[in-house]
């Protein structure tokens, strides 16, 4: 396959996210990929040689074995360039240096990246320029049309990349190749049948140091507003006619801008709650409001749930529950799809005929199937058996996946830019609720399940698992 030559940009070079996440993917990627041409400058306010950025790359790209003919010539040219990003003056002088396509990727807080895209407003950008952006997409709605509006000043649509890493090639493929190609799922994938979806991402992890852009964030904003919605506009959307990128765009649209809090009550259909003190997994962690960094009087919550209703012929009545949160006792990273009971089951049956469930597993992916069947014993008898099966990972980790889709500007795996505004305009009626006091803040110990008022969630078929 002939690749062009790309310039990528790595506004933040020095950063956290670009040497743990971004070089090790993109060392992966080249070793897979031998003759693909990529020239990375790493960029930062922060002054370091040429071999020290060489260095880190270098140690990014050992994490992952990265070798190869790609690998050495990146390494053999890379550079490190400091300038202030949000000066055109300095991105004007960057350009300079491109060969081949520039794509440049925002490696930066949100408002940073904001001000460094007001500031290329202000450069003479190449028709093929490829603009990559992390999460989260504005702090609010009103900001992510501006910063929409802003971007489509500078290139088409088509060549902007809002990064969600959630939506990784292989997860998103297998829910819609498990669900599209297999007839005992697709007629059933409707209100008629299914009784629930919950989509769950708990963590073990507290803070961890992140408390700059978590405590102004929270669960609801850093989780639910923008990779879980993802997930469910997956799960939920109608049949694409292809995999390509205006399809499977348009499909997840349709079903963004059908959603809305459950019964349009922001406030009965979500919950929050933060953590005190306690262990996860033997490691002591403070309350959260005592982390370093944290502003008790911001209210931020480490745990989110919310209820929401997709509004169309498919899902009319069928509760979609998204739930992220902090310092949990159980690792948890699932979309739990649970089938309506059995119409009707005859008389003589015992252990009753409790409904299917079918469980997606995230990262990695696998799947189980919740069934009734007659037990060993009793035939009368019914008993529960699951059916597991783990889906292919994938030729590259989420990021390698993320930054593929960059350097071939192939827009299938980022989000539209209307899908970013809608998913701000789900949460801020919740967000508001939040704010006036209408929803308690809960609490619940490091380690724990959660509040222990709350009723779990997606749970109950786990006995018999």
């Amino acid at each position: 396959m002939n690749r062009t030559t790309t310039t990528l940009f790595l506004l933040g070079g020095g950063g956290d996210l670009s040497s743990r996440l971004l070089l090790p993917a993109l060392g992966q990627l080249l070793t897979a990929q031998p003759d693909r041409q990529v020239r990375l400058i790493g960029v930062g306010v922060e002054t370091m040689t040429d071999a020290a950025w060489r260095e880190t790359v270098s140690s990014s790209f050992a994490t992952v074995q990265a070798s190869g003919s790609a690998v050495d010539a990146l390494l053999g040219e890379t550079v490190f360039r400091t300038a202030d990003v949000t000066d055109p003056a300095a991105l004007t002088e960057l350009l300079s240096e491109t060969g081949g396509t520039p794509a440049f990727y925002f490696a930066l807080p949100p408002a940073v990246t904001m001000k460094a895209c007001a500031a290329l407003g202000q450069v003479d950008l190449p028709d093929a320029t490829v603009l990559a952006l992390e999460k989260p997409f504005g702090t609010d709605g009103n900001s992510a049309a501006a910063l929409n509006s802003q971007l489509a000043k500078l290139v088409p649509e088509n060549q902007i990349h809002r990064v969600d890493h959630f939506l990784g090639r292989s997860t998103v493929f297998n829910v819609l190749g498990l669900r599209f190609s297999n007839r005992i799922f697709e007629p059933l994938w409707n209100s008629e049948h299914i009784e629930r979806v919950d989509i769950v991402y708990d963590e073990q992890l507290g803070l961890e140091g992140r408390a700059g852009y978590y405590d102004k964030a929270g669960a609801l904003v850093d989780m639910i507003q923008s990779h879980l919605l993802q997930v469910m506009a997956i799960v939920a959307m109608e049949p694409p006619s292809t995999l390509d990128a205006a399809d499977l765009r348009d499909g997840k649209g349709l079903v963004l801008r059908a959603t809305r809090p459950w019964a349009n009550d922001p406030s009965a259909s979500s919950r929050r709650a933060r953590y005190t003190a306690g262990a996860v997994d033997g490691r002591d962690y403070p309350a959260y409001v005592d982390e370093g960094g944290v502003d008790p009087a911001r209210d931020t919550e480490t745990l989110a749930e919310v209820t929401l209703e997709v509004d169309n012929w498919r899902w009319a009545g069928v509760p979609f529950t998204l739930r992220s949160g902090k310092a949990l006792g159980e690792r948890r990273r699932e979309i739990i799809v649970t089938f309506k009971p059995a119409k009707w089951v005859p008389t003589g049956f015992s252990g009753g005929a409790h409904p299917t469930v079918l469980r997606l597993f995230l990262a990695p992916d696998q799947m189980s199937l919740s069934l009734n069947v007659n037990g060993p014993g009793d035939p009368h008898e019914l008993d529960r058996v699951v059916f597991e099966a783990e889906f292919s990972p994938g030729q590259f980790n989420a990021y390698g996946e993320v930054l593929e889709g960059i350097l071939d500007n192939d827009p299938s795996l980022s989000v539209r830019g209307d899908t970013a505004e809608q998913c701000w305009r789900i949460v801020e009626p919740v967000l508001a609720a939040w704010k006036s006091g209408a929803v308690p803040m809960n609490e619940y110990a490091a380690g724990s399940a959660g509040p222990a008022s709350w009723d779990p969630i997606g749970v109950d078929d786990r006995r018999f698992a």
